[in-house]
């Protein structure tokens, strides 16, 4: 029975864990503290790096020492990073609290998925997987809308204090998340899993290098992550760039979670076989036609990238669980997010420099170019598995 509150528990620390109140309002909280975009996309790229330095040996030790532990673990860095975030002020201090929350990101991702999976498996309600992450995915982002509405709100009723009254709360909320993740349950584990280097580069060359198809559903997986993400963070510089009232950033955030919300939600009901392309090409006409509308149209196609990004996540980490074992599947998980999250480090403290130097357009038309071409190699070799 307390197996099977697992789920339900997942669902809190979803809720939780995205219930963002600074994010609608986090760059401008860093510019209010004399942060370039530049600078500000450097944290990025650090906590970024953080996340993928530790991804795979974090996966590894949530498949070694038990996938509750790790997450457990990741709330109290979490908590310590925003502690710090709350706290200091300056580029300093924020890089070691990007850092920390770099340390809890990792080790959460990946143990998550596989302890929702592994839950499943021994409840023997696999197939319900996909329905039940695309749920789970639905109220992040439905939990993020409500707090970007409540974020949106309380920057403007505390400009006076430099937005810090929306980071002290964010602060309390992740502290909420620790008793949620103690409680976890670890699901029954009847397989042993080598404790060494050695074994992170066998289950890193079997998934990367032996096992084609599932090589390439992490690589398409990471291109579309790339710029899902990317557009994440670009969204605040984009609404400051057609001079969008503060008051509004928090009820675009908002509407954008939610639409992300409703598709992942209802995703599990969508089975084309051409999914893969289909969504490749979308997102990249989106990119492109944002491209050429930094104007109020423009949100246009950033709300059908949300709406892509709903429909193609689930399926993704669904597609991977199916294509990978119980004994490696945290490390493969975090494996992808590696991929993600390396791809990103490496691309935009880059776009946050095009941002400051020249204009934001040429952002989207080179996300564009980088994710256009990955995905639909990615999804064409998939074709022929």
């Amino acid at each position: 029975m307390a197996l099977k509150h697992n789920i339900l528990k997942m669902y809190f620390l979803k809720g939780v864990n995205c219930f963002m109140i600074v994010m609608p309002i986090i760059v401008i909280f860093f510019q209010e503290n004399d942060l370039t975009i530049t600078e500000i996309m450097i944290l990025q790229a650090v906590y970024s790096l953080t996340i993928a330095m530790l991804e795979i040996p974090s996966g590894f030790l949530a498949d070694s020492f038990g996938r509750r532990n790790s997450i457990f673990i990741s709330t109290v860095f979490s908590f310590i990073g925003y502690i710090i975030l709350s706290t200091y002020v300056g580029f300093n201090q924020y890089l070691i609290a990007e850092i920390l929350l770099g340390i809890g990101a990792s080790l959460i991702s990946g143990a998550d998925s596989a302890l929702i999976y592994d839950t499943l498996l021994d409840l023997n309600d696999k197939n319900s997987y996909t329905k039940i992450e695309g749920k789970n995915y639905a109220i992040g982002n439905f939990s993020e809308a409500i707090a970007g509405l409540l974020g949106g709100y309380l920057a403007i009723a505390s400009i006076s204090l430099g937005l810090y009254l929306p980071m002290y709360i964010q602060t309390f909320v992740v502290m909420l998340s620790i008793p949620i993740a103690y409680s976890l349950v670890e699901p029954k584990r009847t397989f042993k899993i080598g404790k060494s280097l050695k074994s992170i580069i066998i289950i890193v060359q079997d998934t990367l290098i032996t096992n084609k198809k599932l090589k390439w559903y992490i690589i398409y997986s990471s291109a579309i992550g790339l710029t899902t993400l990317s557009i994440a963070w670009f969204v605040q510089p984009f609404l400051s760039t057609i001079e969008m009232p503060l008051i509004y950033f928090g009820i675009i955030w908002a509407a954008l979670n939610i639409i992300a919300g409703i598709t992942s939600y209802y995703s599990y009901l969508i089975n084309n076989r051409n999914l893969l392309i289909i969504i490749s090409l979308s997102i990249t006409i989106s990119l492109i036609c944002l491209g050429f509308n930094i104007s109020l149209i423009g949100l246009i196609f950033i709300s059908s990238i949300y709406l892509l990004r709903g429909i193609i996540t689930p399926h993704m980490r669904n597609l991977i669980n199916i294509n990978t074992t119980s004994e490696r599947r945290a490390t493969v998980m975090s494996l992808r997010s590696f991929m993600i999250r390396l791809s990103f480090s490496l691309t935009v403290s880059i776009l946050g420099y095009i941002t400051d130097i020249y204009s934001i357009n040429y952002v989207f038309f080179s996300l564009a170019a980088i994710t256009g071409i990955t995905s639909l190699l990615a999804a064409y070799k998939l074709s022929y598995k």
